[in-house]
Formats: structure tokens, C-alpha cells, sequence
């Protein structure tokens, strides 16, 4: 996305208006039918209406495009100066047509139709991490340990629309990662940790661009569609975190005057979660409408196992919206319903939980970002399917209730399950070229019995800090750490450091 250019110049502006007005007037002038006059020859023209005086004084001269006069750096600072080229990093492997490079495109191929050419490309990017970590997560696990990880993503694209992605995490396998301990029981211990299999593997595209090909017609809709072993987020993750067996395709770009609807679109998914192969279903709703944008979904899931006790549906809608200038604030329910398919079993998905989250529009909106997250969880509600690096249903809420997926990091209880509560921050950006994160949370028990995979059995009261810093436009730098008081538990401490290698 570009960067929004200031304002320009009063000089340059002027000009520019003036320039493109004249044009425009002189191409109106002889596309336009000559007016209508009266008998004495001045225009016709509705009664009450005078013609304006003439002043040359408007009027300004034309720009001078000589190449004397013309200036390319001046015309650039008209917008701020900041049109600029940025070094990003290139992928490890880039063949065929190169990725969100500038230039001349490369050949296409009509070998499926001329109006959806094919122009071929194969790339693998991602990055590699490496962190240093000292965990204590309570109850003797304490835990020092240097540990990596590699992301590796795999895309071949055919067309504009049509590609095949793969993603590889070779170094880490079932929650272990490839580490060396020097801290802990088994310190002085190292473990290589391999894993070939794909974490997604699907083939995307679009059915209105392939008729398009095949048929060499215009199609009048769009229906991206995408098959195999799918990542899907949904709500940013708080409702849908996950991959699935299976597919998905969505209805876009609709829109509703009668229901003041600017803009809808409606995906279908279904599949099976690639760990458990418990069936999952549902559609999911984005609704631009009200001055904001609504987000919806219905789905469940289905487990078909002998003894098992995780099958339930799953509702959920929320509503972003930015008031007054000064307040961006969601609100979010997830609700769930279990299904107990022996009559001796207990439900064990039941549950509703409200999250809100708001962000105060400060004098620097795009760097400095004050922010205060709630929510109130009753009974067990949960996401209709995530992933173990998912996190829970509180991932969002606040940098204390999130681990990284490499390390163990401790977190605060984040299940949401019979427990309210709150995490109040500040995220500063500086220039753009750094993060600081300040955050305090607290996890509030509401009274009842202890619901199976909560964490809190009490009170809990966090803070905790995260830094960022790119070194150089691939390197990344990062550093956390965090506290937790937990009541009837023994407290957590984490302290870590990571460099992010991307390519």
C-alpha cells in the first residue's frame, strides 16, 4: 500500500488544477453541442440567471514543461518527498515472473485462453528464527533454552488467480522444536526436530476467470474458490484459526441498496481438521453497512469417533466501527452449543464469551496506538477451530496472553472459559522502523467450579513489554518479557530475545 502523500505545494497545486481544468474544458468545448440562443444571440438561459463578470485575475498561465523549468526531485517533494524505492528482501528462489516487482511483465502464454493468459512464476520465501528464552511457567518448569524454527512457503502460480501453495516448517514437529536446553531438567541437551510434511498444501483460483479462458467470454461474476489442505481465518483469528482437509470458495463483491449494504461477501468452507479428522462446517459473512463493517458466521463440528465428546456448533457476530474520530472499537460474541452423543457425558463446549476491543485515534494515529481490551467468557466457549500455534480464544486481547510459537513463553490463562477481565496498553511505532509494546492485564475467576482446561484458578495480574527493530530490510530484531502474579498458583516469568531472518 502506498503512503498517504501530504499535502501539496499551493504552487504545484494550482498549476495542476488549472492545467487539468483547461484541458478538461477544451475537451468538453468540442465534444459539447453548440447552446441554444435567443433571437439577439446571447446563450440561452433560466430566468434569474446572469452571466458572471470576466476577471482575469482567476485565470493563472499555463505550467512551462520545458525541459529547463522541469525539475523530477521538485515534482517529487510536492508529495512529501516520500516517493522512494524500498530495498525489500527478495525470495530465496524466484523463477518465471518475479514477486510485486516493477518493470516490464514477462511473456504470457495462451495455452487455457486469451483472456486468462497464463504467466508462469515459482518462488520460496518465508523466514527463519532463532530465539533465546528463559521460561517459567510455574510448577518446576523452568526452562532455558536456545530454539529455532524455519518457515518455508512454496507458491507456483499459473495465471493472475490460479496458483498452488505449499508451506514447509521442517525444523519443528507436534509442539517440539529444534533446541538446545542449557537450563531445566534436561539441560545440556540438544534435539533436532524434522518434519517434511506440508502445514498447507491447497490450489486456489477463480471459476469467473477460467470460464473466461476456456469459453474466450467475459464473465459477469467472480467465485475464488480454493481446495486441499487450507489455512481459513476468520474475525482475525478469533472465531477461525486454522487448516483444514477440504475446501472453500466465496461469493464477493455484492452489494444492497435497499439495505444500505455497500459492499457483502459470504464464504462456504467445510473440511476436517487436519489433526483430529473431526468434520467441520460452517460460512462465514464480511458486511460493510451502518458506517462500519459486520462479521458473521454459523458452522459446527462434528466428531464421529467412538467415546468422543467434542462435537458442538458454533455462532458468532461482531461489529467494527470508528466513533468520533477518536475511538476504533469491535465487539465480538462467540457462542457455542455441545452435543453430548453419550447420554453418561457431560456437555463440554457450552458457552457464550463477549470480547471488545478499542484503540484510542491519538495525535499520531499511525504510530502511536493507546488501546484497552475487554471481555467477559461464561461457561466454555471456544472458537469453532484453531491450531495449537493459534493460541486461545484471548490471543488477541492482549500481548500477555499470547506465547510465540517457538519458545513456550508463558501466557496468561487466555481460554476465556468462566473468567472476565482486561488488557490496557500502549503500542508506539516510532519512525516505522521500531515497536515498543507496554501492557497490563488482569484475569478476573467468576465463581463456579474449576472448568477443565482453564487455567486460572484464581486471580492473575500481568505486565509485560515487547520490542522490535529492524536491523537491515531482512533482519529483524525482537525481545520480550512479562510477569504474572497467579492467586492459588505459582507465579510466571518469561524473558526472551529472537533475530528474524526473512527472505
Amino acid at each position: 500500500m502506498k503512503p498517504h502523500p501530504s499535502a501539496p505545494a499551493p504552487w504545484g497545486r494550482s498549476a495542476g488544477i488549472l492545467g487539468a481544468g483547461l484541458l478538461t474544458a477544451t475537451v468538453l468545448a468540442a465534444l459539447a453541442p453548440t447552446p441554444a440562443r435567443a433571437a439577439d444571440g446571447k446563450p440561452e438561459m433560466s430566468p434569474g440567471v446572469q452571466p458572471a463578470p470576466h476577471s482575469r485575475s482567476v485565470f493563472a498561465p499555463d505550467p512551462k514543461y520545458s525541459v529547463r523549468d522541469y525539475d523530477p526531485k521538485q515534482q517529487v517533494e510536492i508529495y512529501g518527498g516520500k516517493k522512494k524505492i524500498v530495498d525489500a528482501p527478495r525470495p530465496l528462489v524466484e523463477l518465471g515472473e518475479p514477486l510485486y516487482k516493477e518493470g516490464p511483465l514477462q511473456p504470457n502464454y495462451d495455452i487455457i485462453g486469451r483472456k486468462n493468459l497464463v504467466s508462469p512464476a515459482f518462488s520460496v520465501y518465508g523466514d527463519f528464527r532463532a530465539a533465546v528464552a528463559y521460561n517459567d511457567n510455574g510448577q518446576n518448569k523452568k526452562i532455558g533454552q536456545v530454539a529455532t524454527r524455519l518457515n518455508l512457503d512454496v507458491d507456483l502460480s499459473f495465471t493472475a488467480t490460479e496458483r498452488v501453495h505449499a508451506l514447509f516448517r521442517p525444523l519443528d514437529k507436534g509442539g517440539k522444536f529444534t533446541r538446545s536446553e542449557f537450563f531445566g531438567p534436561n539441560a545440556r541437551e540438544s534435539e533436532i526436530i524434522l518434519d517434511a510434511y506440508p502445514r498447507t498444501f491447497f490450489f486456489e483460483g477463480d471459476i469467473g476467470n477460467i470460464m473466461a479462458g476456456l469459453t474466450d467470454r467475459y464473465q459477469s461474476f467472480d467465485l475464488p474458490f480454493t481446495v486441499g489442505l487450507v489455512p481459513l481465518i476468520f474475525q482475525n483469528g478469533v472465531w477461525f484459526n486454522s487448516a483444514i482437509t477440504g475446501g472453500a470458495f466465496s461469493i464477493i463483491g455484492r452489494n444492497s441498496a435497499r439495505a444500505n449494504i455497500a459492499n457483502f461477501d459470504l464464504t462456504f468452507f467445510g473440511g476436517f481438521d487436519k489433526v483430529t479428522l473431526r468434520q467441520v462446517y460452517g460460512a462465514a459473512a464480511f458486511i460493510e453497512a451502518n458506517e462500519g463493517y459486520w462479521e458473521a458466521g454459523i458452522g459446527g463440528v462434528n466428531d464421529e469417533r467412538k467415546f468422543a465428546n467434542s462435537s458442538f456448533e458454533s455462532v458468532t457476530v461482531a461489529f467494527t466501527k470508528r466513533y468520533g474520530g477518536w475511538l476504533s472499537n469491535s465487539v465480538r460474541l462467540v457462542g457455542t452449543i455441545g452435543n453430548s452423543p453419550l447420554a453418561t457425558q457431560k456437555r463440554t463446549e457450552d458457552g457464550f464469551i463477549v470480547l471488545m476491543e478499542n484503540s484510542l485515534i491519538s495525535h499520531k494515529p499511525l504510530v502511536l496506538v493507546p488501546y484497552l481490551n475487554l471481555w467477559a467468557g461464561f461457561g466454555r466457549p471456544q472458537s469453532l477451530l484453531r491450531n495449537a500455534d493459534a493460541g486461545g480464544i484471548l490471543n488477541n486481547t492482549g500481548i500477555l496472553f499470547q506465547t510465540d510459537g517457538l519458545t513456550g513463553f508463558p501466557k496468561m490463562d487466555d481460554t476465556g472459559q468462566d473468567t472476565y477481565g482486561a488488557a490496557i496498553g500502549v503500542n508506539y511505532l516510532f519512525d516505522l522502523d521500531q515497536q515498543i509494546v507496554l501492557e497490563a492485564a488482569t484475569v478476573q475467576v467468576i465463581d463456579g467450579p474449576l472448568q477443565p482446561g482453564r487455567a486460572a484458578k484464581a486471580e492473575q495480574y500481568g505486565v509485560g513489554a515487547r520490542y522490535q527493530k529492524n536491523l537491515s530490510k531482512a533482519l529483524i530484531f525482537r525481545a520480550d518479557v512479562m510477569y504474572a502474579e497467579r492467586r492459588r498458583d505459582d507465579d510466571i516469568v518469561g524473558i526472551r530475545t529472537e533475530l528474524r531472518l526473512k527472505f
